[in-house]
């Protein structure tokens, strides 16, 4: 039995999970999440941390292993750091069993990634450094409209004439979105296009990956917009992709779930090792 924490630190988002992992039997004891805002990340990390252990009756010294991922690499107290796709690959199959790819939608860029039944990625592709297919491209344009970031998804399922911006780079696409304001494009039709222009780039790089079976999992801080999830299913169908894209309300730990779990694994063959050691 191992008591593993994993923490992911992102641009927009800390997320913590703490877990208890004997064999294959997983439990998610407890998770946190801290936006990061003007804070520093590593001092939400830590306070989250000792946070959850308090919380579950817990002292560092009984965790067998603390995964980091993301941005969490400097973190002076943990044991292991693994890649992001490789944290985010695993903590998607954890939540959904049928995914065999997934979209990993963060505040600065997304990601296209295959993996196995094992959650091991095969393949990924990623967007380039533009960030009109982003969340915080998405975050500013809502701030610009003077919509919150939970009523995105709800308005853009209520557009019925889109407008489709600019797929090629955020200045562009901001641009777009102001003469679409003053032509008096409502909001919910400005969001669609948006969600339009998005999932059309999220589904070639996943197109390009050559996936065609299983669930196509959403991570990350977009993972909950359902405008975009619908824009990825219709974006889909439209490549002729026979694949479900679907969210889960834990979907932005995804990072942090995999990280624990992975953890777990590295601690388990690390025990492995030294007892052949001191039997040798």
């Amino acid at each position: 039995m191992a008591l593993t924490v994993g923490i992911d630190v992102g641009t927009g988002a800390v997320k913590t999970a703490l877990f208890e992992i004997n064999g294959d039997k997983i439990t998610w004891i407890d998770r946190q999440t801290d936006r990061i805002r003007n804070r520093q990340p590593f001092t939400l990390a830590e306070n989250a941390f000792d946070y959850l252990l308090e919380k579950n009756g817990y002292t560092r010294d009984d965790m067998d292993y603390i995964a980091t991922t993301g941005d969490a690499e400097s973190i002076p107290y943990s044991t292991g750091h693994f890649y992001s796709m490789t944290t985010h690959a695993r903590g998607a199959l954890y939540l959904n069993p049928d995914a065999r790819s997934l979209l990993d939608i963060g505040a600065l860029n997304g990601k296209a990634i295959s993996m196995n039944d094992k959650g091991k990625v095969l393949k990924y592709k990623m967007t380039s450094q533009c960030a009109s297919g982003s969340g915080q491209f998405l975050e500013n344009i809502a701030r610009y409209l003077g919509i919150g970031q939970d009523e995105i998804g709800g308005l853009s399922k209520q557009a019925d004439d889109p407008e489709v911006v600019s797929g090629i780079c955020a200045v562009l696409a901001e641009t777009d979105v102001i003469n679409m304001v003053s032509r008096s494009i409502s909001a919910a039709n400005i969001l669609k296009g948006i969600h339009i222009s998005m999932a059309g780039r999220l589904v070639k790089l996943l197109k390009s990956l050559k996936v065609t079976e299983g669930v196509v999992m959403c991570t990350g801080g977009l993972a909950l917009d359902s405008g975009l999830v619908l824009a990825l299913n219709e974006a889909m169908a439209r490549s002729k992709m026979d694949m479900p894209v679907v969210s889960h309300e834990d979907s932005i730990y995804a990072g942090a779930i995999g990280a624990a779990i992975w953890g777990a694994f590295r601690h388990e063959k690390l025990r492995e090792l030294e007892n052949m050691a001191k039997a040798s």
